[in-house]
């Protein structure tokens, strides 16, 4: 099994900053990409950024220029530096990675963690 932990979320005004990290452990092969997504009550979880096992990234066009995702592949963990907080970046945050056990592919994902932007 794996599992993925998220921790660095809590409460910042508006034009602040949070790290958010994100740890995978547990028995696999390689992680390859690896991603960041959040969701708000009543509306859909949504993608905000991703890295590939090869250090590309992506971005949603809400979080460009502001947010940035890396990882550090010998500790097993993806960061989202998020920097010029806006409250419309309020919401639970999820950590989600495409795990390689043996010869097959499996999606996790963490348990969130919350991130409140005040104005």
């Amino acid at each position: 099994q794996v599992q993925l932990v998220e921790s660095g979320g809590g409460l910042v005004q508006a034009g602040g900053t949070l790290r958010l990290s994100c740890a995978a452990s547990g028995s696999f092969t390689s992680i390859n990409t690896m991603g960041w997504y959040r969701q708000t009550p009543g509306k859909q979880r949504e993608w905000v950024a991703g890295i590939t096992s090869g250090g590309s990234t992506n971005y949603a066009d809400s979080v460009k220029g502001r947010f940035t995702i890396s990882r550090d592949d010998a500790k097993n963990t993806i960061y989202l530096q998020m920097n010029s907080l806006k409250p419309e970046d309020t919401a639970v945050y999820y950590c989600n990675a495409d795990v390689v056990r043996v010869l097959w592919h499996y999606n996790y994902w963490g348990q969130g963690t919350q991130v409140t932007v005040s104005s």
